[in-house]
């Protein structure tokens, strides 16, 4: 079973790729569980930060690295929050203050226009200096809420109604949301393209 390092430390994203990469025949292992730390996310776009978390958890395990970055795009506010969803409210990883800040930001703001994506961009690299890593990107269309709902999930989730369902991705249960969210998709386009590398 080959092993690949996973560039990620969010609990929330390592509990998602474990359970999309069941079946993979791949061994993830969690960078932390080896020691490294996150890469320094100083991209200016998402495929970009992705491929310094693989490179640099490439380097530092001496593996094959899978890395995602991925975010919240909102019409309304010109893409905002963008690379910097995390850390949107200014702390890292507080999803409550940052749902609290983009409700803000769109208070007031009516229904149809407040479109909004998930995009996830998926790195792998063989090795530190793979010249043609693999890429894959999806998006996931819907709008923001006026108000949070539902407890499942992390980061927007309670905030972001998917096109075409009428719940919020956090009362979604966990095999739905992973069929449909931008990761799962990202991950199907990924894995289609690790069959056709090594056909």
């Amino acid at each position: 079973m080959q092993r690949i390092v996973l560039a990620s430390s969010n609990p929330g994203k390592l509990k998602e790729f474990g359970a999309l990469l069941a079946d993979s025949g791949l061994e993830v292992v969690p960078q932390a569980t080896l020691g490294i730390d996150d890469a320094e996310e100083t991209g200016l776009t998402f495929v970009e930060n992705a491929l310094l978390k693989a490179r640099h958890a490439a380097q530092a395990s001496g593996l094959p690295a899978l890395a995602d970055d991925s975010g919240l795009c909102v019409n309304h506010l010109n893409g905002a929050p963008g690379l910097y969803s995390a850390r949107y409210s200014g702390g890292h990883g507080d999803a409550a203050a940052n749902n609290a800040k983009l409700l803000r930001a769109l208070d007031g703001v009516p229904g149809n226009q407040r479109g909004a994506f998930f995009i996830c961009v998926l790195v792998l690299l063989q090795h530190a200096d793979d010249p043609a890593p693999l890429i894959a990107e999806a998006r996931w269309h819907g709008r923001i809420l006026e108000a949070g709902r539902g407890t499942g999930g992390f980061g927007y989730n309670p905030v972001f109604l998917p096109d075409g369902y009428e719940q919020s991705v956090a009362e979604m249960d966990d095999a739905l949301k992973n069929r449909l969210s931008h990761r799962g998709q990202a991950l199907v386009k990924l894995r289609e393209g690790l069959r056709e590398r090594y056909a």
